[in-house]
């Protein structure tokens, strides 16, 4: 396939876009000298340290810090009741509290505050807080949160989503219907049904959550912090602290990952607060049993599929009801609904569908963000779905994919039409192509055997024996950027000067690197626009405007295309001061299409008409700020689901090839292949990298991540990394990236958002490719050893 939207870039200066240029943080990084926020530190700073409940739900009737505020060291114990202003937050609905408000409501929630002059006098005193605990009836699923007397976990909600749910301890139900399923199912030929249900998975992030808050003279508090938002903390941490905003002031610290996990509040408050309350700088660092009850995780999901076709394969109907549980609090599960409703059905084109996705407030750990955001969850069950139809008609499963496989102009569910590049059936087609892996790579010269390429590795547990292959396909859609009516954009201030005869370009944006390499996307496109090779980029923080998150493959796409506007605003600035003072002299500076390249000003021609260091040399900088917006989505409609609500969709196909030792139950993942349309690769070993990074977590997801929580007390049983397993280099095949470039003309460059899509199509081909080995009718991740032993 061909790319039939060429864009034109302003320059060819070295380390622009298009080139794999290296990243301004990877040397430091590698040879470990970058310093994350953990490695903050303030001379005169105290240690916070934060006391959290046993239990998941449970009246507090008593508290008292006598003895750890006696406790030699410390400096404050904060409560409840010690809050000066606000004391409830919320990305979406302001329903948690910054210390427990007289009930507890999840395993790990926040209770008091300690800070002292050692961390383990902190953790110390922490624990001589006597707290007397009530426990209540827990909430735990669908049946005990929506049954007659359930206990009502937030009485007198309040928020948007209110008043259009069924239940109070539903957080936000989002239908989507179009066409007519029951005269659709009358058709049909073939129906067939799943039930499928997704684990709880965790960002695993390895940069725990850390952060240095700095009381100032102002009355004030600057906050360094690991975040991947530092805007919506702010709008979250300032009446908390009962602080106009400009008062807060925050820069980002360095990141050890996110994946979701830090787009709500964990120390931000809390320091602050510690901070404001000593005078003193307050560090907090979550230690890893902390970290897992200090953000967010992925929700657990329960789906109900049906699905219709023709005798030929031709999709007629899809019916689905998806119920996530997002947990104690609301956090981001109504944007998560939304998306899983609107791409409940994936990338195929079916003019008859029935949809109903949900969240539940429950007594279990509070679920938000993750790498794919909804659709990773329905991509799970609708992809088992196809395989179970391709079976019952006796068809190839690629096959029927691409006979069904959406394409530019296709109508989504909610109505919308695809208006971009959707080539569903040519990745289908890539993956399918690759060469497939040799056959037993255990098997090495004179008989002897390669443990390491055995199911159970170097745990010697096989030699072969029992060891059957498999292969599997899998493809997803997700939504790229804030959809259902959210105004997103981001701001960037460029500015253009020159030190010492040589142009310099500063870019200040606050967009949150968490490791996903947008500032190296930054330094291409400022390079590119105004053709200058050195490019400084300013820290990240409140002091530009907002940028939005870090999440929903959006910062290229937005942030990206405030930069490139901005860097278009001083192009242009640059050119009139050019024609200003050189102008008369030489007509040339009249024509159009005068580009900056390599430090001078050139004609289309390749002419050079001055030096960037002679316009800048002796005259002010030339800057400018834009606030650039992509075009407006609309929300869905409460009803029908209808409505134009993602700007834009990406697409990867997966084919997985899996090893099984049925005795055992153990799974080899041999090769894990992807094939992704990125519209435009900005930096091409960054995006393969984001690939290979989406798809492994994609493998995590499918055969070892979760977060186990007892079904009796909602308690969290394996918060550590050594029982919360996730792929290590022994566990991560090769994953060969096939990369599709097809322009969406509305984004800049023609790019497509390219972080998430590969997490979901992953985890579905894996799971199929070993039902292939296995002939077993799998239905739910993470599989485990005893779903392929039965025992």
């Amino acid at each position: 396939m061909t790319n039939d939207h060429r864009v034109r870039t302003g320059g060819r200066t070295r380390g622009g876009v298009g080139e794999s240029a290296p990243r301004p943080d990877g040397t430091l990084k590698v040879t470990g000298e970058f310093a994350y926020a953990s490695d903050l530190w303030h001379e005169d700073m105290l240690w916070g340290h934060t006391l959290r409940s046993p239990h998941a739900h449970a009246r507090i009737r008593a508290l008292d810090t006598t003895e750890a505020l006696a406790t030699p060291g410390v400096h404050a114990v904060m409560t409840y009741a010690d809050l000066p202003a606000a004391t409830h937050y919320g990305l979406e609905i302001e329903d948690t509290p910054v210390l427990a408000d007289g009930v507890v409501r999840c395993h790990g929630e926040p209770v008091a505050l300690v800070a002292a002059d050692h961390p383990e006098t902190a953790r110390r005193a922490a624990a001589r807080i006597r707290v007397a605990y009530e426990e209540l009836p827990l909430v735990t699923d669908e049946a005990t949160a929506t049954a007659p007397g359930a206990p009502v976990l937030h009485p007198g909600r309040t928020d948007a989503h209110a008043a259009h749910v069924p239940h109070p301890n539903v957080v936000h139900r989002q239908p989507v219907v179009r066409g007519d399923v029951t005269a659709a199912r009358a058709r049909a030929d073939v129906v067939v049904t799943g039930d499928y249900e997704v684990g709880m998975q965790d960002q695993a992030f390895l940069g725990p959550e850390s952060g240095l808050a700095v009381p100032a003279a102002d009355g004030g508090v600057d906050l360094y912090v690991a975040t991947q938002w530092l805007h919506a903390d702010l709008r979250q941490i300032a009446p908390v602290l009962g602080l106009p905003e400009d008062k807060v002031r925050m820069t980002l610290s360095g990141v050890g990952g996110a994946f979701g996990g830090r787009e709500d509040l964990s120390m931000q408050a809390h320091a602050c607060l510690l901070a404001l309350r000593t005078g003193r700088p307050v560090k907090m660092v979550y230690n890893r049993f902390e970290s897992f009850f200090g953000h967010v995780h992925r929700h657990p999901a329960r789906l109900h599929y049906e699905h219709g076709a023709t005798r030929d394969g031709d999709l007629l109907f899809v019916t689905a009801r998806i119920v996530l549980d997002g947990g104690a609090y609301a956090s981001s599960s109504p944007a998560v609904v939304g998306n899983a409703a609107s791409l409940a059905v994936g990338p195929y084109e079916v003019d008859n569908v029935d949809v109903e996705a949900l969240a539940l407030y429950t007594n279990n750990p509070p679920c938000g963000a993750m790498r794919g955001f909804g659709a990773v969850q329905a991509c799970f069950a609708y992809e088992a779905q196809m395989d179970k139809l391709a079976d019952a008609l006796g068809t190839d499963p690629v096959e029927l994919r691409r006979r069904n496989a959406m394409s530019q102009g296709s109508v989504m569910p909610t109505g919308q039409v695809v208006d971009a590049p959707a080539p569903v059936a040519e990745l289908l087609r890539r993956v399918k192509a690759l060469p497939m892996p040799p056959e037993r790579q255990w098997e090495t010269a004179g008989g002897a055997c390669d443990l390491r390429a055995l199911p159970g590795g170097l745990s010697n547990t096989t030699h072969g024996e029992d060891v059957v292959r498999g292969v599997g396909y899998a493809v997803g859609i997700k939504n790229v950027g804030f959809s259902e009516g959210f105004d997103d954009y981001s701001t960037a201030q460029v500015r253009l000067t020159a030190a010492g005869g040589e142009p310099v370009v500063t870019v200040h944006t606050a967009m949150a690197e968490v490791g996903q390499g947008g500032i190296t996307v930054h330094t291409q496109i400022a390079r590119t626009e105004l053709g200058v090779e050195r490019v400084v980029l300013h820290p990240a923080d409140t002091r530009v405007g907002s940028a939005g998150s870090t999440s929903a493959s959006r910062q290229t796409y937005v942030t990206g295309g405030a930069v490139k506007a901005a860097c278009e605003a001083v192009r242009e600035k640059t050119l009139a001061r050019g024609r200003a003072r050189f102008g008369a002299a030489h007509p040339a500076w009249a024509t159009a299409g005068l580009r900056l390249e390599d430090g001078k000003v050139v004609t289309d021609g390749g002419e050079v008409l001055a030096l960037l260091a002679d316009l800048l040399e002796d005259d002010e900088p030339v800057e400018a700020e834009v606030e650039w917006r992509h075009r407006p989505t609309e929300p869905f409609d409460l009803r029908t689901g209808q409505g134009f609500g993602h700007v834009q969709y990406s697409f990867a196909a997966h084919r997985a090839v899996v090893e099984v030792d049925t005795a055992l139950g153990l799974v080899k993942v041999v090769e894990l292949a992807c094939a992704q349309d990125v519209g435009k690769a900005l930096n091409p070993l960054a995006v393969t990298g984001q690939i290979q990074g989406g798809t492994a977590q994609g493998l995590g997801l499918a055969v070892m991540e979760e977060i186990v929580v007892d079904p009796a007390t909602a308690r969290v049983r394996n918060p550590s990394f050594t029982d919360y397993l996730i792929p290590t280099v022994l566990d991560t095949p090769a994953i060969p990236v096939d990369v599709l470039e097809l322009a969406d003309e509305h984004a800049p460059y023609g790019l497509r958002g390219a972080g998430e899509a590969p997490t979901l199509s992953s985890t579905p081909a894996v799971v199929a490719a070993i039902r292939r080995a296995t002939g077993l009718a799998l239905h739910r991740v993470p599989v485990r050893p005893e779903h392929l032993t039965g025992t």
